[in-house]
């Protein structure tokens, strides 16, 4: 999809037919990115690299829409913010935004995101096209109904540590059955040589495409 970027991480923004931009986790957002201002931004959860106040700072104005998962922005600080659970839908500017949980349910991984916190992954309607950004999660029960969503982009975490790794967003991507899997937060968790290994794997294994960042990483992450 020419109107779908990767910033960088699991940093993403999208322009739709009308010229709108929906921008999604912004993290890390460089000068020339930024001119891109925000009409929509969607957070899926809390953490800093996800939820990134400055970064919105740099693409927000007055009017954008702003719509996050709990926990992560307060009501008073923004104009347009709708704080979203799982499982809610909304239409923004014939943008149809639907989301479902994110969380982990690997024993070593649980207190990153727990399923209590009621984060989220999102699926966007943008012009007859559905792109399904997953955010932090393990493969978890909900993404096998999303076969019959008609997925054609679905964007999912493969760097293990805090999110599933690349055997589990193998099965995630054969569950969902999307058009095409789009690997996300994992060159700052595994480095270059790392990245171009899990990289190959998944396009010999699904049908993934592997967008180039607009920012490119620092290959080194601590949270």
């Amino acid at each position: 999809m020419e109107n779908l970027f990767w910033i960088g991480h699991a940093s993403f923004y999208i322009k739709n037919k009308a010229g709108l931009n929906i921008f999604i986790d912004p993290f890390n957002i460089g000068e020339e990115t930024a001119k891109n201002k925000a009409d929509i931004i969607l957070i899926t959860h809390a953490h800093f690299d996800h939820c990134s106040k400055k970064d919105i700072e740099k693409i927000a104005t007055p009017d954008t829409e702003i719509i996050a998962a709990l926990g992560c922005l307060s009501e008073s600080d923004y104009k347009r913010l709708k704080i979203i659970r799982p499982n809610e839908s909304l239409s923004i500017k014939d943008i149809v935004i639907e989301t479902i949980p994110a969380y982990n349910i690997k024993k070593e991984r649980m207190q990153f995101h727990p399923k209590s916190n009621d984060w989220v992954g999102y699926i966007i309607d943008v012009d007859g096209t559905k792109i399904y950004h997953a955010g932090d999660t393990d493969f978890i029960d909900e993404m096998k109904g999303l076969k019959s969503k008609n997925i054609k982009f679905a964007i999912l975490p493969v760097g293990g540590t805090y999110t599933m790794d690349k055997e589990e967003a193998i099965e995630a991507a054969k569950a969902i059955n999307a058009k095409f899997t789009i690997p996300m937060h994992y060159k700052n968790l595994l480095g270059k040589v790392g990245s171009e290994r899990i990289e190959n794997e998944l396009k010999k294994r699904i049908n993934a495409l592997i967008l180039k960042e607009i920012q490119e990483p620092t290959y080194s992450f601590n949270r």
